[in-house]
């Protein structure tokens, strides 16, 4: 089986609030007593998406384990790939295939520069359609970015998700050896279904999402940091279990 913990919606941003909340995570992680396959962090990184931002995540991030990430739409790519990824800076979509215990994962890129909605463009699109044309047939596939591609029953997640969900339904339509989605950006643990694959939804690190039946404000800043736990077993079964972390 192959074993992935997910965070997401870090937002760093300097302050000893969201500094300590990362790092609690982090450090739980890390003293598993079975490491974790890799980590995925889906997206909101930094929260304002400056360099300092990004160096202070690569400190935090640092792990006996991959870490393997995408951006959100708080992140900016120029800094993103500099800081981060140790690459030349460009504006181009941040999209990479990782091979993990036998799972293809591709972290991609969904979003557009300046607005909160995503969006994953012809590229990103071309690009996920040819690694998974690549993969073997015997293969397990998993795709995670930043907004989800479903309405998730809360005016301010709904109001900024994916905005070409079709164009995704389509490519899975072609590449059944994609197992699941995975995404974050709406701040709250959630499970839905999209295009017939199990879309999981990670919670935030920095706060949680209070839903229309919890309260009117929507960030619950009380709630404790979450992850999530992926198992996927050799029969392509994904079972997720959901952690805080006090």
């Amino acid at each position: 089986m192959t074993l992935l913990a997910q965070i997401s919606d870090l937002h760093l941003d300097g302050s000893t609030r969201a500094t300590r909340r990362a790092t609690r995570v982090m450090d739980h992680l890390r003293a598993l007593p079975r490491p974790v396959d890799a980590l995925l962090v889906t997206g909101d990184i930094a929260d304002h998406g400056t360099e300092a931002e990004y160096e202070e995540a690569a400190r935090i991030l640092d792990a006996p384990f991959p870490v393997l990430m995408c951006p959100g739409n708080h992140d900016a790519r120029p800094a993103y790939r500099k800081a981060l990824l140790g690459e030349t800076p460009g504006r181009g979509p941040v999209n990479r295939a990782h091979h993990i215990a036998g799972t293809a994962i591709l972290m991609c890129d969904a979003t557009v520069p300046g607005r909160n909605e995503g969006r994953l463009d012809a590229e990103t699109l071309a690009w996920i359609d040819a690694t998974l044309t690549a993969l073997p047939q015997d293969t397990p596939a998993l795709i995670a970015f930043h907004q989800p591609p479903v309405e998730l029953h809360h005016p301010l997640p709904d109001s900024c998700m994916l905005e070409n969900p079709e164009d995704l339904a389509g490519l899975l339509a072609a590449h059944p050896q994609v197992v699941a989605v995975l995404t974050g950006h709406a701040h709250t643990a959630a499970a839905s279904v999209f295009a017939g694959r199990p879309l999981i939804v990670g919670p935030a690190v920095t706060w949680t999402l209070r839903l229309p039946w919890e309260g009117d404000e929507p960030a619950d800043l009380d709630q404790p940091p979450g992850l999530a736990f992926h198992v996927l077993s050799d029969d392509r079964r994904l079972t997720t279990h959901y952690r805080t972390v006090l």
